[in-house]
């Protein structure tokens, strides 16, 4: 049997921090969208479109690095409780980075409008004109951005948890600096992500 990773591989620490800096500006960029009718608005959509798009090819790319690269397992002390928690919501924000765009794309096809990346890059349309389905589909784009905020704020929570109160090396199995994970350490169940 192989021993476990001490820290994350490059490529994850990488596309981790990225991701982290493209969500949260896609956060802020969304609110500006619907809080604004200056001229600002269209601008702001001009960017949300290719940098949610850039959010779905990248989280894609991170599930493939992540299957490739197992993670280090959690602190071996950990609560069971707090095992689950993690589980569960790296399986939640995984999901979230992937179903948001194709939620954001659907709507815009329901809606009838173009999905473009640049002044000549156009994707296709993903679902069939229809205004119910475009309100539909607004209504849980935006509850799920509400949900992936909320998730990202456990997530950095618990981040500063392990790095401020436990000290177990979690938090610089990530960013790569400062202390290492020591002693026994839990194995994570194969298919189960954590970060």
């Amino acid at each position: 049997m192989t021993r476990a990773p001490a820290s994350f591989v490059w490529a994850a620490r990488a596309l981790h921090w990225l991701m982290a800096i493209l969500i949260v500006s896609m956060l802020f960029i969304g609110v500006g969208m619907v809080a604004s009718v200056s001229e600002r608005h269209a601008w702001l959509i001009a960017i949300h479109k290719p940098l949610g798009i850039a959010i779905l090819l990248l989280a894609i790319v991170r599930l493939i690095v992540r299957l490739r690269n197992p993670p280090p397992p959690l602190p071996d002390d950990l609560p069971a409780i707090q095992k689950i928690a993690a589980y569960a919501s790296h399986y939640l924000l995984y999901a979230l980075m992937l179903v948001i765009p194709l939620v954001g794309w659907a709507m815009l096809s329901a809606g009838g409008y173009p999905v473009m990346l640049s002044h000549s890059l156009r994707l296709p349309p993903i679902f069939p004109v229809s205004a119910t389905a475009f309100a539909i589909l607004r209504h849980t784009h935006a509850w799920l951005a509400m949900l992936l905020f909320l998730t990202f704020l456990a997530h950095l929570g618990a981040a500063l948890y392990h790095g401020l109160i436990r000290r177990d090396g979690v938090l610089s199995s990530m960013t790569g600096f400062g202390r290492k994970p020591e002693g026994n350490v839990a194995e994570p169940p194969p298919s189960l992500p954590q970060e």
